[in-house]
């Protein structure tokens, strides 16, 4: 079959997800598509962004997404291969602490802003420390076969705002089917992010992404699942960890307590105020379940590479 080439523009996005929306565009299994996506405020926070920005943010348009494409032979109980190819970044992202998001979100309550410039390679968060760039998609999936508007914000079994690191270029991710020719939507770049995206934000960055759809027949995947073209950490892996440990019987508990050791090491070893520290862990570290099979107390561990330290 000759690969057909289908464009959705900037103008094909929508907030939320909803299985009677109009598609985009219809797709063949085989086609490839360039989605032109927005950052997740909407276009709200750009290269001139500032706090006063952050502080009058309209929800309403948050986390939208492109799409949706109706690929054609798509049925329930099938799973959507997503192909990722490619990404154009723009160069600009933000990273923000927002009252009422994220892991320590009762104790980090004002409002915090950070904007990037960033090239191919890095994006630079304060002297001496580097992030490396990494794009990928944080929401990426499927129409739910609820009827009715449902929110981008949580996490579904058909996709959705996944926040997945490594769902780069070259990277294969399978989606569940829920409804008629699946109705897939992309949208929340990201230039670089650490498992867990811990103050709720990454490097949010608008960009063009390329993507390349098929489909299997009758597969019943009950959550997506992807497979990686090839290693993936080691862009950060040279200069080793800082790793810090939360210990106890819930895991989220066991998450914020490893996060806030990190916040303190990196300020005692960095002189990095807690709420930078706080934004540079959600950007750039990662959180691991370490352990979960020793009645009663599991271990979440946290590991900032030291490779963005010059």
């Amino acid at each position: 079959m000759m690969t057909r080439k289908v464009k959705c523009t900037i103008h094909d996005h929508h907030l939320g997800w909803d299985n009677s929306l109009t598609p985009s565009v219809v797709a063949q299994p085989g086609d490839t598509i360039s989605f032109e996506v927005v950052d997740s405020s909407g276009g709200q926070l750009g290269r001139n962004a500032t706090l006063d920005d952050l502080k009058v943010l309209d929800f309403g348009k948050i986390n939208p997404v492109t799409g949706p494409v109706y690929l054609e032979g798509a049925e329930p109980g099938d799973a959507l291969i997503v192909d990722i190819l490619e990404f154009v970044p723009s160069g600009v992202g933000w990273t923000a602490n927002i009252p009422g998001f994220g892991l320590l979100a009762d104790e980090f309550r004002d409002p915090y802003l950070k904007v990037w410039q960033y090239d191919a390679n890095f994006a630079e968060f304060l002297p001496g420390i580097r992030v490396p760039v990494r794009p990928f998609p944080g929401t990426i999936g499927n129409a739910p076969g609820e009827p009715g508007h449902h929110s981008v914000v949580p996490p579904r079994r058909v996709g959705g705002n996944l926040d997945i690191r490594d769902l780069t270029a070259g990277t294969r991710l399978w989606l569940a089917v829920e409804v008629a020719g699946s109705l897939f939507s992309v949208g929340d770049t990201h230039a670089a992010q650490g498992d867990g995206e811990v103050c709720g934000t990454a490097i949010e960055s608008a960009m063009q992404v390329t993507l390349k759809f098929d489909l299997v027949k009758g597969a019943g995947f009950s959550a997506p699942r992807f497979r990686t073209s090839g290693p993936v950490t080691r862009h950060i892996d040279e200069r080793g960890y800082d790793v810090t440990t939360g210990v106890g019987p819930d895991l989220y508990t066991a998450s914020q307590d490893a996060l806030r050791a990190m916040i303190d090491h990196l300020g005692r070893e960095y002189r990095l105020e807690p709420y930078d520290a706080y934004l540079l862990c959600s950007v750039a570290a990662d959180l691991r379940i370490s352990e979960i099979v020793d009645v009663p107390n599991w271990v979440v561990s946290l590991y900032l590479p030291r490779a963005v330290f010059s």
